[in-house]
């Protein structure tokens, strides 16, 4: 018996071994991915973002075809390195730093080499990718942008970097991914879901059918198409009205929040950011240190609020009872407070309460009742807090909540920043020597859009919605509670009307006057904030901004807008002026004045940006 034991051991062996192959040749579908690795491709479909469209249905964003040379560094074997890159219209070094980093994102895995060739370049080149083994062209979806604006507000796509796939498993080496706007904001509900498919490969390297009738394929599901909140032909009537100038616009529907407008100047096509130049154009565009077009002024750049900010100093004052409406004071050309300091103001008709207080623009009227708002308390830390958060629940001082991926939170100085700024206790501080946040240019910082947010809540008299520009999702309106809840101010709304009142008057006899739009009552404020920039530790003033914030209609308000034009003089120059015709063209759809829409076309302000040091506009009262 034991002559036989090897025999039988052997036969024993041979017959599991048999079974076994028997079970991952026939049975075992695991043998597929060994069968992958040898002779069977995996090919990702890459789904059609979604697409973009504005508020009226208006195609914003669309796609097309795009191709990629991907390669498969351990599958790929020695092949004339000249011809490829020549084909690829690289360089041989290129060619192989691409290579290389492909290695080291996976030997395994397929990395780009070369992205989006065209319709033409692929069809060139589709032609001679067998003498190449380890590569091959990768069908792709990239952007097509029907309109030559709103490249701040849509963002653009890229290749996803290192931190991108690390940060979300989901992404691979060569996917493109949102960046900037709503491209970023809204990337999960805009990419679709890839669906790959199995192609069995010859010897030349070149698909010659579905894997098993192409059983393990899955479908691309397309992503999803959203609608904006934004007016596409409001959105372009705003940049061209800013060329040439810096700064922002933003308009909201003060009864849901919707943004309107949101435009940036300098701004630029976001064309440039599609294809093979996107890297190139990107470059320039990022260096460009001083017209910053990456830079989304209506969301980052802080600006003190200057004049408008009286409107709100007036309803405080209101609510905190220390002024009644009869109550006038007299301005001689500025208010004198402590140790002989004055604030200077402009000449108009004295005495003057609160409703032409506001037609006017005193700043003595309101560096008294913002004086007296602060001294109603024991001590100035109080008054200083209390006023704090009646401003806070405007939207002031902290992000807005929108439903954009930039911004800045501006600043509300409270007790604790003017105790640090004094050395309080060391030494003590008292309402005036924060006087000058009455006027709105003292230590208080904002945004556009905060500001525009703000004039909402005037309009609405005392409530508004968090400002956002998603409206529906394939056609489905969104119901979130972020921005379907009333966000309510400290004011009552009795406080409003006369406040509402000053602001027609600014257009009825007041520092707007000439800015009437014919058949609407529009109220506004202008606003002249003063900039001023630190040299080598010295505090230097240049050239005023314009401002100017307004609504429309006074009643049942269909618009509220803030507009922002850096280094332009006054408030009705050109924010005015600007804000005015955005107001006609968003109520009527056509611009009767052609002498004013003339007159802010033909005016430039780039000589006023090339004075020295007039380029840094975001440091400003700091």
């Amino acid at each position: 018996m034991r002559k036989f034991l090897p025999i039988i051991l052997v036969s024993f062996s041979a017959i599991i071994f048999m079974a076994r192959l028997f079970y991952l040749q026939i049975i075992d579908d695991s043998y597929d991915e060994v069968s992958t690795n040898i002779a069977v491709r995996k090919v990702y479909d890459y789904p059609q973002r979604g697409y973009i469209y504005d508020r009226n249905g208006e195609l914003l964003v669309g796609n097309q075809p795009a191709y990629d040379v991907m390669a498969i560094p351990l599958e790929v074997k020695t092949f004339d390195t000249l011809e490829l890159a020549s084909l690829l219209k690289l360089s041989p070094n290129q060619l192989k730093k691409q290579l290389d980093k492909a290695w080291r994102y996976s030997p395994r895995l397929a990395s780009v080499i070369t992205p989006q060739l065209t319709k033409k370049e692929y069809a060139y080149l589709q032609e001679r990718m067998h003498k190449y083994q380890g590569f091959y062209i990768q069908k792709r979806s990239l952007r097509d942008y029907n309109v030559k604006h709103s490249a701040n507000i849509l963002g653009y796509i890229a290749e996803v970097n290192n931190r991108d796939i690390k940060q979300n498993p989901y992404y691979q080496s060569g996917d493109l991914i949102g960046k900037q706007g709503v491209e970023e904001q809204y990337e999960k509900e805009l990419r679709g879901v890839r669906g790959v498919k199995y192609f069995l490969r010859n010897i030349h390297n070149k698909n010659i059918k579905p894997f098993k009738d192409g059983d393990f394929d899955t479908i691309s599901q397309k992503g999803n198409d959203l609608t904006l909140t934004i007016d596409a032909q409001l959105q372009k009537y705003g940049e061209l009205l800013m060329k040439n100038k810096r700064g922002g616009i933003v308009a909201i529907e003060p009864s849901t929040g919707e943004i309107l407008s949101l435009v940036t100047a300098p701004t630029y096509d976001p064309d440039k950011l599609v294809g093979r130049k996107r890297s190139k154009n990107f470059t320039e565009l990022y260096y460009d240190s001083i017209s910053k077009p990456l830079y989304n002024r209506p969301l980052q750049a802080i600006y003190a609020p200057g004049s408008p900010f009286k409107a709100l100093t007036g309803l405080v004052a209101l609510q905190e009872g220390v002024v009644d409406l009869e109550e006038s004071f007299s301005c001689n050309g500025g208010y004198t407070y402590a140790r002989g300091a004055r604030m200077g103001c402009h000449h108009h008709p004295s005495p003057t309460e609160m409703v032409t207080g506001i037609a006017h623009s005193c700043n003595s009227y309101f560096a008294q009742i913002y004086r007296r708002t602060i001294e109603k308390y024991e001590t100035p830390q109080k008054g200083i807090d209390v006023w704090r958060k009646h401003m806070a629940s405007f939207g002031l001082g902290d992000y807005l909540g929108y439903d954009l991926p930039v911004g800045r939170a501006g600043l509300l100085p409270d007790a604790e920043y003017y105790n640090r700024a004094y050395q309080y206790p060391t030494y003590n501080w008292y309402a005036s020597a924060t006087l000058s946040n009455a006027i709105g240019q003292g230590e208080v910082l904002t945004t556009p859009i905060q500001l525009a947010n703000a004039i909402a809540a005037i309009a609405n008299k005392g409530w508004f919605y968090k400002p956002h520009i998603l409206k529906s999702i394939n056609e489905e309106s969104i119901e979130m509670d972020k921005y379907t809840t009333k966000q309510h101010t400290t004011i009552d709304k009795k406080h409003f009307d006369p406040i509402i009142q000053g602001m027609h008057d600014v257009f009825n006899y007041g520092t707007a006057r000439f800015l009437q739009v014919p058949g609407i009552e529009v109220c506004g404020k202008t606003g002249t904030s003063e900039n001023y920039i630190k040299i080598d530790g010295e505090r230097m003033q240049l050239t005023d901004h314009s401002i100017f914030v307004a609504f429309a209609p006074k009643d049942n308000p269909k618009i509220a807008i803030a507009v922002f034009v850096e280094n332009g003089y006054w408030g009705s120059r050109y924010a005015g002026r600007i804000s005015s015709l955005m107001i006609e063209k968003y109520l009527k759809g056509n611009i009767e004045r052609k002498d004013l829409e003339s007159w802010i076309l033909s005016h430039s302000l780039e000589d006023e940006y090339a004075k020295p040091y007039s380029g840094e506009p975001f440091e400003i009262n700091q």
